[in-house]
């Protein structure tokens, strides 16, 4: 007995049949995590974009954000991984996303898939910075009533709530490129901003006409995102005025304004309605609630 137990003969083969047996569990581990990592990847990019996509239909109805979230979940064919579908109007929405994986090597060991779930949340926010403002603004103090009809004034004698801002430098030639293509540089909450003093009466009607032709949507039927009757007001305080002059004005957020009709030869007012509408800005501490959002993921 004593020369059978010192007998190592063919332990070898045992010691390397359990190492394989060890070495197939962990590849089958690898294969099935890497699986299942990629499919949890892959869902919380979906729930990522429709969460987000479908934040831009809030300010409509919930029908449009349901059905924004199905066609990008149909896109990234995984129309059928909708667990559930969370709407908050003017506020959130929420995608959860669950795919059953079948697993290959952890079948062995009676696990033969695994329920995999992603979800995220997107938010509106008021707007605080942004890219491509028209040279407009509008006094915080105004409480606006949306989709009402407003005229924006745009003549030297004009004085009130509304203001012709100098946003990239002074003059007629500057305001009306400005005006078309909006100002191509960042402007955020706390700066402060020049007014325009000279005569742009003619440069603002064959700009707003532009815009009001390359645009044929209603307010209530938007759907495209770059329609050009939509611009982006700056929301402004006082900030350096005299008794006959605002000469500089103080940003606090932003405001989208639809042009509703061109302007005649003889206007000296852009006639418009403010909206709600999510836009491409970003958050910002502080900005008043006046109709312009930012989207972000909240989850």
């Amino acid at each position: 007995m004593g020369k059978f137990g010192r007998d190592e003969n063919g332990s070898a083969i045992v010691l390397a049949a359990l190492a394989m047996i060890a070495m197939l569990c962990m590849a089958g581990l690898v294969i099935d995590g890497s699986m299942l990592y990629m499919t949890k990847s892959k869902l919380q990019k979906v729930a990522n974009a429709a969460a987000l996509s479908g934040a831009q239909e809030l300010t409509n109805s919930e029908t449009k954000v349901s059905k924004i979230v199905n066609d990008i979940l149909a896109a990234h064919k995984e129309p059928t991984s909708l667990e559930n579908l969370s709407i908050m109007k003017d506020v959130k929405v929420r995608v959860a996303l669950s795919k059953e994986t079948p697993l290959t090597f952890a079948g062995l060991f009676g696990f033969d898939s695994v329920n995999v779930k992603a979800s995220a949340a997107a938010s509106l926010a008021p707007m605080g910075r942004a890219v491509g403002a028209a040279p407009l603004g509008i006094d915080e103090s105004i409480k606006l009533e949306f989709y009402k009809v407003y005229k924006l004034k745009t003549d030297e004698s004009s004085s009130g709530n509304f203001g012709v801002l100098a946003l990239a430098g002074s003059g007629a030639k500057t305001y009306e490129e400005t005006l078309r293509n909006g100002y191509q540089e960042e402007i955020k909450r706390g700066d402060i901003i020049n007014t325009e003093t000279g005569n742009i009466a003619g440069k603002t009607i064959s700009v707003v006409n532009e815009l009001v032709k390359g645009c044929t949507y209603l307010p209530g039927e938007l759907n495209d995102r770059n329609c050009s009757r939509v611009i982006l007001i700056p929301v402004y305080k006082p900030y350096n005025q005299t008794s006959n002059q605002m000469k500089q004005v103080q940003v606090t957020g932003f405001a989208y304004f639809y042009i509703t009709e061109p302007m005649s030869s003889n206007d000296t007012s852009i006639t418009g309605m403010f909206i709600k509408w999510p836009g491409t800005g970003f958050y910002e501490e502080g900005s008043p609630d006046k109709g312009a959002y930012s989207i972000r993921l909240t989850e």
